[in-house]
Formats: C-alpha cells, structure tokens, sequence
C-alpha cells in the first residue's frame, strides 16, 4: 500500500488516501468525462478510505441523469478531484491529475464505455 495525496490546482480542496501502486488509469467516454478528459484511479475506494479536507464551501456538486454518480469539483479554481460512481454508489474515483507527483503522461489507459452503460 502506498499513501496518496492530491488536491484541487488552487489547494482549496485536498484529499488522501492509501491505495495500491498507480500504474495506468481509466478514461471514461460518458458525455461527461469526454468533455472533462480527466484520466481516473484504475480502482474504487469508499468514502471512509478517500479523506477529503477542504476550505469552507469550497466543495461544488454536479449532478445529471439519474442524480445517482456524484461529481466533485473546487468552487474556486473548478477543477474535478473526484466523483462517487454511478454503478457503485458511495464507491469514488480520484482524477489522477490532482495527485501530487504522479505522472499521469507515463500511465497505461484503460477505457470504459460509460457512454453505453445506461
């Protein structure tokens, strides 16, 4: 187990976790993350696992379809940093982008079809 820690690209919202190694990601092709791009931890965490701490009111929420996945983002610089999955409700997903020192350009990518899921 490795320790991870990241945050948003103004520092408003930070997370940590322990995960296994990073060594590829997950890019979806939902209407969402297409248009969004962000590369995606390859494995699920629960919400007690993903510690999140951030400024007040810094912590935005965007909802669409059927309201059940649960996207993430900094109020102030905008950035994704994380979402609770449609398929495994409470489960999350960090943008590998806002982990501090990981170098995402390096990393195999996996794809899903969320475009298709529904």
């Amino acid at each position: 187990m490795e320790r991870y820690q990241g945050s948003c690209h103004c520092g408003a919202v930070k997370f940590q976790f322990n995960g296994d190694r990073i060594d590829r990601g997950i890019r979806c092709n939902c209407s969402l993350c297409v248009r969004k791009g962000a590369l995606m931890l390859p494995y699920l965490l629960t919400r007690d696992q993903l510690q999140i701490k951030t400024e007040t009111d810094s912590l935005g929420l965007y909802q669409f379809g059927s309201k059940v996945a649960k996207h993430y983002f900094c109020k102030h610089c905008g950035i994704y940093t994380f979402h609770e999955t449609l398929r495994a409700p409470g489960s999350c997903r960090v943008n590998l982008g806002c982990i501090d020192g990981l170098d995402v350009e390096s990393l195999e990518i996996q794809h899903f079809d969320g475009k298709h899921l529904l």
